[in-house]
């Protein structure tokens, strides 16, 4: 076909000036690439586009980060696929600082020999939630699998019908229990389960009771489970371990914000857990990080375990949680995104979609609710304000402001794009109007 003879040679279009800035081998295949996309257009019939120009798109993609900034609009505070919690900006600049320099990482300075990388965070992490010991390693998950197999393997665990969560890439409880080597006692029903049900599972063999925070989901209407305490002062009659997968690591009170009541690590601690396990991106607002908290000498035969330095948390991940702790105890909390964005008053939220929507014939400024995430307080919305824009094609614009720079994620729901700045600060306001305004001048006027 006479279409396919007129594309332009792979050297020929590598050379052309638009593609100069780039290396030659991103040249290269950027210009295979462009003439395959131009090749698939004449084999449906379609008008084409510049041949230089897709090459320069092929290259910019090529060139460019695949894990780079999002600006999170998607209504969704800690969303897993885009991070989960923001760190605050002295957070960062102290990571940056530590990746930049060597650091102390496990280097002790006043005796001069090798020390201990515990030792950042773990007098910050008893001091906010009353624990003899703490010890953090790589995730939450990391920190489950590490308690049970230290102080549990080879022995009975019981857990509630309730609590057999799956959370997110198809991880299972029980799974994890059976990983860590041991037995799982399945005790009471999904809706019910009673303290006597615990105090069987114990005359079954069960060394450790294992509260799970179902942090993903919710039961509602005819249920019933025993609280910590009465927990705590089973096992301590029978003398038998309380473990309790925490979650979402929460230090708050978010009755503050307008949510209901999340259980607190420090609570976990005061009610008598022997251990406690949490995350630190979900409502710590910190890295991702596995938090483990409790009894002296517990702690010490978890820190023990050869899995713990296989779980151990890198440097930077440490800086960061480190950095994120004291803020809590330097009482400069609402430093943290994480919080400060639940803190959000739905005033506040509307005068910051009213910015992005200021001018834009196709965008409303509607009431919505925003989602707190990551498995943290379930079924609960924020009320929230949000840029509803309706175009012809939704899920067009919404692809489109994914692919901008910096990218724009959203959520497409009846019909509508919908942009919740609850999570946008106020400098990237412009940022956004810029990069909307672009996307749907091109949707109007397609080439």
């Amino acid at each position: 076909m006479t279409e396919f003879r007129n594309l332009p040679k792979v050297d020929a279009l590598s050379r052309h000036p638009a593609l100069a800035p780039f290396p030659e081998r991103v040249r290269v295949e950027a210009s295979q690439r462009a003439i395959a996309r131009l090749r698939e257009m004449v084999r449906r019939g379609e008008a084409l586009l510049d041949a230089a120009e897709v090459a320069t798109e092929e290259a910019q993609a090529l060139a460019s980060y695949s894990l780079r900034p999002v600006l999170n609009l998607s209504g969704v505070v800690l969303h897993t696929g885009l991070g989960r919690a923001r760190l605050a900006p002295s957070v960062a600049e102290h990571v940056a600082q530590v990746a930049r320099d060597h650091s102390a990482v496990e280097f002790d300075l006043e005796g001069g020999q090798r020390g201990d990388r515990q030792s950042h965070v773990r007098d910050l992490l008893c001091n906010l939630t009353g624990a003899e010991d703490a010890l953090v390693v790589n995730n939450a998950a990391a920190a489950v699998v590490l308690t049970l197999a230290s102080l549990c393997a080879g022995r009975g665990v019981a857990l509630s019908r309730g609590q057999m969560v799956e959370i997110g890439g198809s991880f299972r409880m029980p799974e994890i229990v059976a990983q860590s080597g041991c037995r799982l006692i399945e005790v009471g029903c999904t809706n019910k389960t009673r303290l006597s049900d615990f105090a069987e599972a114990i005359e079954g063999g069960a060394a450790a009771l294992l509260r799970c925070h179902p942090s993903n989901y919710r039961i509602v209407g005819f249920t019933q489970e025993p609280s910590l305490a009465e927990l705590s002062a089973l096992a301590g009659e029978k003398a038998v371990l309380l473990i309790d997968d925490q979650g979402s690591g929460c230090l708050v009170d978010t009755t503050t914000f307008g949510l209901p009541r999340q259980p607190r690590v420090q609570d976990s601690v005061a009610a008598g857990s022997d251990v406690v396990m949490a995350s630190g991106d979900k409502l710590l607002g910190g890295p991702q990080a596995g938090i483990i908290v409790g009894r002296g000498e517990h702690l010490r035969q978890i820190r023990r375990h050869p899995l713990a330095r296989a779980f151990r948390i890198d440097k930077l991940s440490l800086a960061a949680l480190e950095a994120t702790l004291r803020l809590y105890t330097s009482g400069q909390e609402l430093e943290i995104p994480t919080l400060r964005y639940l803190n959000r008053k739905p005033e506040e939220v509307k005068a910051l979609a009213e910015a992005v929507a200021e001018g834009m014939d196709r965008a409303e400024v509607l009431a919505s609710s925003s989602e707190v995430g990551a498995g943290s307080a379930p079924g609960t919305g924020l009320a929230t304000w949000a840029v509803s824009l309706d175009v012809g094609d939704p899920d067009g614009l919404a692809q489109a402001l994914r692919r901008a720079r910096p990218s724009i994620v959203g959520r497409v729901q009846n019909g509508r794009v919908w942009l919740d700045p609850r999570t946008l600060e106020e400098d990237e306001v412009p940022v956004v109007r810029e990069v909307l305004a672009e996307a749907l001048t091109r949707q109007s006027n397609p080439r």
